[in-house]
């Protein structure tokens, strides 16, 4: 680096200014100043703001009128640009000091938007269980075919979104270009949930399903930790764990504790289990997805629909793969499994004799499937800008609203249900995990989650 100084020759008094000597004395000082605004803003102060950067001629009669000193402002080269940029990256995102106005607003925008999103997760989840139940009513008979709907149909909903977003160029060639091994991974990891969940949801009694699927978020925080290298602090841990209770609670809501799983192999239970484990792995390798993408989009975000278009088609290939599998385990034979899908599609959309028994379609069946497409857009959405924890939290709290609202009088659905104090308790344990886990921690607790 050249320095501008003024040359004192051996042989004179007189002073001059070297004429090859460009950059300028402010130069030294930036860089061993990291405070300066070159770090904050990105760009290099102009001479006249700093105090100490007004140079004058000195009052000395040997200075010739040519003799002047100059200050020359030159663009660093790109080696020192880069540099800057990447201290100036550093500094935004580790350092955070009082000063910085603009990063702070950034935080408080990110945190209030994770908060109205999980706030739209937490409704759609609630609408989408209470369509789920009512869309059964029509569909009681079809409850295979209505699976098979969700998981084919949406597929060419997604990618035909995906299609409109690509030509609107809102979805990049550099996004659809991005390795396609992560979402064989999910698809494959999300069938092998479907098919175990389905086996041992047939041998296990109804109310020890939902309760044995709440270790789906334990799942969900060491695969986080193992994989993505987070840490949580210990009220966040607890936090979970007495949302995961709460929600146990209030499903054992009226049950027996002590013959609920009377009579009932282990491996059952522990297949339900493993079937949770296979879908919170799935939700944290999107949520890497999402990290990873950053790097390969030079920090652009990705778009939602390219994780959940390609998903959801790997995970459809595997169940296609598996239909005769799951066809025998919902007690239909794979060679009258084509007769059974004509007769679902005739009960969907109320056609003919077909459809006596199935008041209420196609529009409750396509409410839900409607509300389910937002609901699962949304838990996206959520994993993308805040971690899949966050976002299963959301989708748990969930669950007493729901069971509250199914107990009253709905259309199709006129009996109530009076709602045991299992229930009652149970809500309040969730409401208390959820403040546990968000409860503010110090600025210097170390963190991954940016």
């Amino acid at each position: 680096m050249e320095l501008l100084f003024p040359a004192v020759s051996s042989s004179s008094s007189q002073i001059f200014a070297t004429p090859k000597f460009k950059l300028p004395i402010v130069s030294l000082f930036h860089h061993f100043h990291p405070s300066n605004s070159l770090l904050l803003n990105g760009s290099i102060p102009s001479p006249s703001s700093l105090a100490f950067t007004s140079v004058r001629p000195l009052r000395n009669p040997t200075f010739s009128a040519s003799q002047h000193l100059k200050t020359h402002r030159r663009k660093p080269p790109k080696l020192i640009q880069d540099s800057a940029q990447r201290l100036n990256y550093k500094f935004r995102i580790r350092a955070l000091g009082k000063d910085s106005d603009g990063p702070s607003r950034n935080i408080d925008n990110n945190v209030t938007l994770v908060i109205l999103s999980s706030v739209v997760t937490v409704v759609l989840a609630v609408a989408n269980r209470v369509f789920y139940k009512l869309a059964l009513v029509p569909m009681k008979e079809y409850p295979f075919f209505l699976a098979q709907l969700t998981t084919f149909g949406y597929v060419a909903i997604y990618f035909f979104i995906l299609y409109t977003r690509y030509k609107a160029g809102i979805v990049t060639d550099e996004m659809i270009g991005l390795p396609k091994s992560r979402f064989m991974i999910i698809g494959f990891l999300e069938a092998l949930g479907v098919v175990s969940g389905m086996y041992s949801g047939a041998m296990l009694p109804g109310p020890a399903i939902p309760m044995l699927s709440q270790t789906f978020l334990v799942w969900q925080l060491a695969f986080s930790t193992l994989l993505l290298g987070r840490s949580y602090s210990l009220n966040k841990i607890i936090g979970c764990f007495l949302v995961a209770a709460g929600v146990i609670f209030a499903v054992m809501s009226g049950s027996d504790n002590g013959q609920m799983l009377s009579g009932i192999g282990l491996i059952w239970p522990s297949l339900m289990i493993v079937s949770s484990a296979f879908q919170a792995g799935a939700s944290i390798i999107k949520e890497s997805v999402f990290l990873d993408a950053r790097s390969h989009l030079k920090g652009r975000s990705l778009d939602i629909f390219v994780v959940n278009s390609f998903g959801s088609g790997f995970q459809a290939l595997f169940v296609f793969l598996l239909l005769p599998f799951l066809s025998n385990l919902k007690g239909i034979p794979f060679s009258q499994l084509p007769s059974y899908l004509k007769s679902g599609a005739g009960c969907l959309l109320n056609a003919g004799s077909t459809g006596s028994g199935c008041e209420g379609a196609p529009l409750l069946p396509l409410l839900y499937v409607f509300v389910n497409i937002c609901f699962n857009i949304s838990v996206l959405h959520l994993v993308k800008i805040s971690s899949a924890v966050v976002s299963s939290l959301a989708a748990m709290s969930s669950v007493p609203i729901s069971i509250c609202i199914l107990s009253l009088p709905l259309p199709y659905l006129p009996e109530g249900v009076s709602l045991s104090p299992f229930f009652h308790v149970g809500s309040i344990v969730l409401v208390m995990g959820l403040i546990l886990y968000n409860i503010p921690q110090p600025l210097n607790e170390r963190s991954n989650i940016e």
